[in-house]
């Protein structure tokens, strides 16, 4: 395949420990998987504020805007907490995702055969589990104007975030939506809040119109993103592709990611528009999980949904669905033969560090090419 490039933005806390396991996993690739993939790499979050003053600095976001995809680790952390607002290191990854118009975030939530028994759930509610959420991430209550705090005299203050939605985002993201499911199990959920909020109404007429005018070989439903909260957490399986707002798949996502026992275990890719030229699209690849800085530097740390998040970029910028389908068995080969890290190890169980796992996963990478 031609050379790709990959921007590498490991961020704080855990973020550089696991970008570490995913430089192994690209040179494997490399070396035996007859890929092509140079890499770069910055700086992001409280790192770059550490450095730049900023939480992404201008070549830094330069080189995400010109790479074939970035692959992120996590940002933030308590060293960081009286930065101002505007440099914070959060807003460094904000930036990235609205620089780059990456609208389209797709959350799923698998359920490894060897790790139902980590769910808080019983086990036969969440084994097999396997739900994507499309969430749209460039709009809503996130990005929508005004955003400030007022102060209104006598001690009073007021803050003010405002959830807006047009047509086109609702459109774009739905039809997303749509397009995946007919590549799995053929059925979307919508989910908002309708029923209180004037852009929930808007939601689910538009929608329900893009159902109609393209998709109506898929099955679609709508339902209350409060009820959908409670029904994930009663019978996940029922649902197959949920597409919602920026600030509900903020919050099903993690109740999703749970389900599975660990935000350590998923990946999630946040995409853009294709181009008008070439078609593709630019992306933005990461963890679930964010810096955890009290285990940073333990060897704690799970790589596995880091890695994972790269076997989304083969799957979903570079159309490579079966090296995509290696790395998944590998990862959950490795879970059958009982390695654990200690975020999905059961009480008394070994486990094994951050190196250890991503050295597994390259061997059972070794194994299934044997």
């Amino acid at each position: 395949m031609a050379s790709q490039n990959l921007l590498l933005l490991p961020g704080d806390g855990i973020g550089p420990e696991i970008m570490q396991e995913v430089k192994k996993v690209i040179a494997w690739f490399n070396e035996k998987g007859g890929m092509s993939f140079e890499t770069d790499e910055g700086l992001v979050g409280g790192s770059a504020y550490d450095a730049h003053g900023q939480s992404i600095s201008e070549e830094d976001m330069a080189k995400a805007m010109a790479a074939d995809a970035v692959i992120f680790g996590a940002v933030g952390g308590p060293k960081w907490d009286d930065v101002p607002y505007e440099v914070r290191p959060e807003a460094g990854l904000l930036r990235l995702r609205k620089d780059m118009q990456l609208f389209a975030n797709l959350r799923p939530a698998i359920c490894y055969p060897a790790l139902a028994d980590a769910s808080s759930l019983k086990k036969d509610v969440i084994e097999g589990l396997d739900i994507l959420i499309v969430r749209e991430l460039t709009g809503g209550v996130y990005f929508g104007e005004p955003k400030e705090i007022i102060d209104l005299g006598n001690g009073q203050k007021r803050g003010i975030d405002t959830q807006v939605y047009d047509t086109y985002e609702i459109e774009r993201i739905s039809g997303v939506a749509f397009e995946l499911a007919r590549t799995r199990g053929n059925k979307v959920t919508s989910m908002e809040k309708r029923n209180v909020m004037k852009s929930g109404v808007l939601w689910n007429e538009v929608v329900t119109q893009t159902h109609k005018n393209g998709y109506e070989d898929v099955q679609l439903e709508h339902m209350l993103a409060d009820a959908g909260g409670m029904q994930l957490v009663r019978w996940p399986k029922q649902f197959d592709v949920i597409v919602t707002d920026n600030l509900f798949g903020d919050m099903l996502s993690d109740v999703a990611a749970m389900l599975t026992g660990s935000l350590g275990m998923l990946p999630s890719a946040s995409l853009g528009a294709p181009d008008g030229v070439t078609g593709k699209r630019k992306a933005l690849y990461e963890p679930v999980h964010g810096s955890a800085p009290d285990i940073a530097g333990t060897g704690a740390a799970n790589p596995i949904a880091m890695i994972a998040s790269f076997g989304m970029a083969l799957r979903y910028s570079f159309e490579e669905v079966a090296a995509a389908d290696k790395l998944d068995k590998a990862i959950a080969n490795a879970l059958d033969k009982g390695l654990r890290t200690k975020d999905i190890a059961s009480p008394g169980q070994t486990t094994v560090s951050t190196v250890e796992m991503g050295d597994a996963i390259i061997a059972e990478l070794d194994a299934l090419s044997a």
